[in-house]
């Protein structure tokens, strides 16, 4: 009996198995962010620039003599742009350097920074934007001047920890806000 049960167990167990165990497809999250519509801030400030109505209103501007600061908050991307505006006077030099070693420490944690200038000589508009790769804090940084009196800087930030396949949509959508607050901007 135990030489019958041997021979039939071990048929059982190799017939019991079935196709080979196929792996799943990668699956990927799909983030659908609504067409941006913009207008035109009106606010008391040295400039003003086109934002997103997918942004909450701006609020509340911090300011002392030399500076303001407004943060353009995006509360479904759980994301904030925030903006500095300096005046400049003669120190130019200073205040692009503030700009660039404000992204240059962020190349601990990041893959790439890559920069982009911008020109528009009509406007008299001329900066630098800086767009993050990796895992850290800031996607985004940039800098707009007219080189004579107004100095604007940004900055972009998410509320969670900077993981960047998680938030890369998000700092996609807000990439091309950015470029319209560069493009937009105008002195007063």
């Amino acid at each position: 009996m135990k030489r019958l049960a041997i021979p039939f167990f071990s048929a059982i167990f190799l017939l019991s198995c079935g196709d080979d165990p196929l792996p799943k497809p990668k699956g990927y999250l799909r983030l659908e962010f609504p067409d941006a519509t913009y207008q035109k801030t009106n606010t008391p400030l040295p400039f003003s620039f086109d934002k997103n109505e997918l942004a909450k209103p701006i609020s509340s501007i911090k300011s002392n003599e030399k500076a303001y600061g407004v943060d353009v908050e995006y509360p479904t991307l759980k994301g904030t742009i925030y903006l500095t505006y300096k005046k400049v006077n003669n120190n130019l030099d200073s205040l692009l350097r503030d700009a660039q070693n404000l992204t240059q420490k962020h190349t601990i944690k990041a893959d790439e920074i890559k920069p982009k200038e911008y020109l528009n000589d009509e406007r008299k508009v001329y900066g630098m934007l800086y767009e993050i790769g990796g895992d850290a804090a800031s996607q985004s940084q940039f800098y707009v001047t007219d080189s004579i009196n107004h100095f604007l800087s940004g900055s972009l930030y998410f509320y969670a920890k900077p993981n960047y396949d998680s938030i890369y949509p998000a700092a996609e959508y807000l990439k091309k806000d950015i470029k319209r607050i560069m493009e937009t901007v105008r002195w007063k």
